[in-house]
C-alpha cells in the first residue's frame, strides 16, 4: 500500500552523510529533495513534480523520490504527484523548499556576440532551445546509477547557481559546475549511460548529453573534441570528449550539469562536495 501524505510529510530522508549512491539532499532552489513515497514491497511508483517524470529509486526499504528543485523555485510548499502504476491510485505529496543565497559572478566576454546576440544567432538559440528542452525531459525506464564521479580534474571555476553579470549585463544563473583544466584534458562519463546527444550549441559550444537511465542527464559542454556517438553505451570513466574553449567560454574548461526531471541541479550533490 502506499503511504498516506501525512506520514510522507515525516519521511523526508537526510541522506547527506551516507551512502555514494545518493545525492546529497538538499531542498533548496537547484538542490535534491530525497523523499520516501512507498515501500519497495509495493511497485515503483510514478511520480510527477510540475507535470515533469521524477527519477524514483530503492534505498532501504522505501521507493525514494529524487526531486530535482528549479533554480527559480520560491521558498514554501512544493507537491509531488505519486501515482500507483497498476491501479493509478494517486495522491501528493508535499515538501518544503528552503532559501538559498547565490553568490554574483562578473563576466567580461570579448565577443560581444555572444552577450548580445545578433538576429542571425538569436534565431540560432531559439531553435537550440527547444532541442535542449526535449533532451533534458527525457526520460527512460532504465536504472539509474547515482555514485557518479567528477568528470576532471581540475580548479573551480564557476559553481553552481552563481548570478552571472556579463559585461555589466544580468545573465541567467550558472546551471552547471566550471573546471578549468588544460585544452585537451579527457572529459569522462560521470557514471554509466547511453550517450543521448552530441552536437554544437551557440553557447555551450561542443556538447555531449549522457542518459544515465529514470530520468538522470548529465552534459559536458565546451569540449574541443566530442570521443562519442548518440546510442553509445558508455561505462562511468569512459572518455566522452576532451576540454576546450567551444561556445561562449573565456577559457578552457568544462561546463558540467546534471538534470533531474528536466531541471539543472548543483553537480556537487551527486559527488558529495558539499559547497
Amino acid at each position: 500500500m502506499f503511504r498516506t501524505p501525512l506520514v510522507l510529510m515525516v519521511m523526508i530522508l537526510l541522506l547527506s552523510a551516507q551512502a555514494m549512491a545518493f545525492p546529497i539532499h538538499s531542498p533548496v532552489p537547484g538542490g535534491v529533495n530525497l523523499l520516501a513515497v512507498a515501500p519497495v514491497t509495493a511497485k515503483r511508483p510514478i511520480v510527477h513534480y510540475q507535470g515533469q517524470r521524477v527519477t524514483v529509486v530503492p534505498y532501504q526499504n522505501e521507493w525514494v523520490a529524487a526531486i530535482g528543485i528549479p533554480l527559480d523555485a520560491s521558498p514554501g510548499t512544493h507537491n509531488i504527484a505519486v501515482t500507483h502504476p497498476v491501479t493509478r491510485q494517486q495522491f501528493n505529496a508535499p515538501f518544503e523548499v528552503a532559501d538559498k543565497y547565490y553568490r554574483t559572478q562578473r563576466l567580461t566576454i570579448r565577443n560581444k556576440n555572444k552577450v548580445n546576440p545578433n538576429h542571425s544567432s538569436t534565431q540560432r538559440i531559439i531553435r537550440e532551445l527547444a532541442i535542449q528542452k526535449n533532451i533534458k525531459q527525457h526520460f527512460s525506464e532504465r536504472d539509474v546509477q547515482m555514485n557518479f564521479i567528477t568528470p576532471v580534474s581540475g580548479r573551480d571555476s564557476g559553481r553552481f547557481g552563481l548570478k552571472r553579470i556579463m559585461n555589466g549585463q544580468p545573465r541567467n544563473p550558472h546551471s552547471g559546475m566550471d573546471i578549468a583544466a588544460a585544452s585537451g584534458t579527457p572529459v569522462r562519463s560521470a557514471a554509466n549511460g547511453v550517450v543521448l546527444h552530441t552536437g554544437n550549441f551557440f553557447f555551450s559550444g561542443n556538447v555531449v548529453y549522457v542518459d544515465h537511465g529514470s530520468g538522470v542527464i548529465s552534459m559536458y559542454a565546451h569540449l574541443s573534441s566530442i570521443n562519442v556517438r548518440p546510442g553509445d553505451s558508455v561505462r562511468q570513466g569512459a572518455i566522452v570528449g576532451n576540454v576546450g574553449q567551444t561556445g561562449r567560454a573565456t577559457g578552457p574548461h568544462l561546463h558540467w550539469s546534471i538534470y533531474l526531471n528536466g531541471q539543472a541541479i548543483d553537480p556537487a550533490l551527486f559527488t558529495q562536495k558539499n559547497y
